[in-house]
This record gives structure tokens, C-alpha cells and sequence, in this order.
């Protein structure tokens, strides 16, 4: 039993899932993952993971399709927007890295509790620095709207590791490395170098991170004897409801070890 109370690493991400208000989830998140990396949790799996995860009262989630325009980024209230809406994004990603480890991490090696215990604890440094972002702006987590897409694709593929690995880091965080550059100009542009920095710094733990999937999903079609590309290409097209389409940052998506070869091909 590690100083936190958990018997194992199933039992620290269940805590983090289970963490609504997000200070504790944060801190669940970085307890869990020094825990871990202090050898105090025993590579074990027998506690379950929720359908969902806790969430606070506030943002209000909605379908994608009723969310509010954020309109054009010079004035500051789109501007805070955007950062609202990103944090929320890095607040979805903290529960997805912790519920890959506890729903999957049985069928892996431990350097796939090491990997995703790291990504963890990274997206929930992204939230915070996100979060006192806002606070300057005077504004905060849980002021605005957000949409409620980002989890379905963890109950779309809670079945199988290698569509969630396909689908959370291959496509959804790869879409981040599409787009982020382009974001980081606008607050660039807007003088908000504060932003820039935050969002620079994520951008490149994102690297890692889309890394990360797409190794540990080569590792998992190998060990089963199938070739990574053309099942990629398929899971996508069964678990994914969008559509993998340019522009795509190749370099950084080459960086990650996720070849043109995997996307350059539709899935629609």
C-alpha cells in the first residue's frame, strides 16, 4: 500500500478519475504519477475504472454542435475563450491518459505504465498553466462552455487498447500538432507572448506524446501480427465519427513516429 492509500497503479488512476473538482484531480494526477516513479505502486490492475469520469458543476457541457462561436481572436474575450477551451481539452486529457493506464495497462509491458503515468502528469501541468492563464485574464476554469466530444471517443473504444491508441494519441492529439503552430502565431501576433510560451511548451510534450501511442500501438499490432498501418487505417474508420484530413504538420507527425504512410491514405 503506497502513502496515498492505493494498492497498485489500477487504484492511483481510479483516483484521478474519480477527482471531480480539478485542483484534486491535478493533484491526483502528480501524486499518482511520483508514486509510480518512487516504485510505490505495485504493477497491479484489480481496481475497475468508471464508464466516466468525475467532472465539477462547472463548465457546462455541451453537444460540439451548440457550443458558441469564439469569434475572430482580437478582442479579449475570444481570446480567453480559445484558452478556455484548450484547457478544457488538457483537463479531458489528464482522465484519458489515466484511464488508458488503469483500463489497459495489464496487456502491456510496465514501460507502458511509464510512458502514460508521464503524459498524465504532463497534461495535468498543461491545465494548470492553462488555468492560472485565465486567472490573469480574470477569468477561470468552469466560465465558459464546453463541449462534451472529447470523451466519447475513450467509451467508443473501451474495449480495445489498440483503438484507443489509434484514436486519443494517433488522431486526436496529431490533430493537436496540425493546428497548435498556427494558434501559437495568433497569440503571438495578439502580443500575448505569455500564451505563446504555454503553448509552445505543450506543443512539444505533445510530440512525445502522439509518440508514445504510436509506439506502444506498433508494439501491441506486432505482438498480434498485424501490420500497424492498414489497421490503424481501419480502427479509425470503425471507432472515429470525424475525419482525418490535412493540413498536417508532417515534420512534427514524423517526429512522433507517425508516418504519412498511416493517414496520408483516407479513412473516410
Amino acid at each position: 500500500m503506497d502513502r496515498g492509500g492505493w494498492a497498485d497503479v489500477a487504484g492511483a488512476a481510479r483516483a484521478v478519475l474519480d477527482a471531480a473538482d480539478p485542483a484534486d484531480k491535478v493533484r491526483a494526477a502528480r501524486a499518482a504519477a511520483r508514486a509510480w516513479r518512487l516504485g510505490r505502486l505495485a504493477h497491479g490492475f484489480a481496481t475497475p475504472m468508471p464508464d466516466r469520469p468525475a467532472r465539477p458543476a462547472r463548465p457546462e457541457l455541451l453537444p460540439p454542435a451548440r457550443m458558441p462561436k469564439r469569434g475572430r481572436m482580437g478582442s479579449d474575450a475570444s481570446r480567453v475563450a480559445m484558452i478556455h477551451a484548450l484547457a478544457h481539452i488538457e483537463f479531458v486529457a489528464i482522465d484519458l491518459a489515466f484511464d488508458l493506464i488503469g483500463r489497459f495497462g495489464a496487456l502491456f509491458p510496465p514501460a507502458f505504465v511509464d510512458d502514460w503515468m508521464q503524459v498524465g502528469a504532463e497534461e495535468a501541468m498543461h491545465f494548470a498553466l492553462l488555468d492560472r492563464r485565465l486567472g490573469q485574464l480574470g477569468s477561470a476554469y468552469g466560465d465558459l462552455p464546453a463541449h462534451d466530444g472529447l470523451w466519447q471517443a475513450a467509451t467508443a473504444t473501451a474495449a480495445d487498447p489498440l483503438a484507443r491508441l489509434a484514436v486519443v494519441p494517433m488522431v486526436l492529439e496529431a490533430r493537436g500538432l496540425d493546428v497548435t503552430p498556427a494558434t501559437i502565431a495568433r497569440f503571438d501576433a495578439l502580443g500575448d507572448h505569455a500564451t505563446t510560451r504555454i503553448l509552445t511548451r505543450i506543443l512539444n510534450d505533445e510530440v512525445r506524446h502522439v509518440g508514445a501511442g504510436s509506439r506502444w500501438f506498433k508494439w501491441g499490432c506486432e505482438s498480434r501480427g498485424l501490420d500497424p498501418a492498414p489497421h490503424w487505417r481501419h480502427l479509425v474508420a470503425t471507432h472515429f465519427r470525424g475525419v482525418v484530413k490535412p493540413p498536417f504538420n508532417d515534420s512534427a507527425r514524423a517526429k512522433a513516429g507517425l508516418p504519412r504512410d498511416y493517414y496520408a491514405v483516407a479513412c473516410h
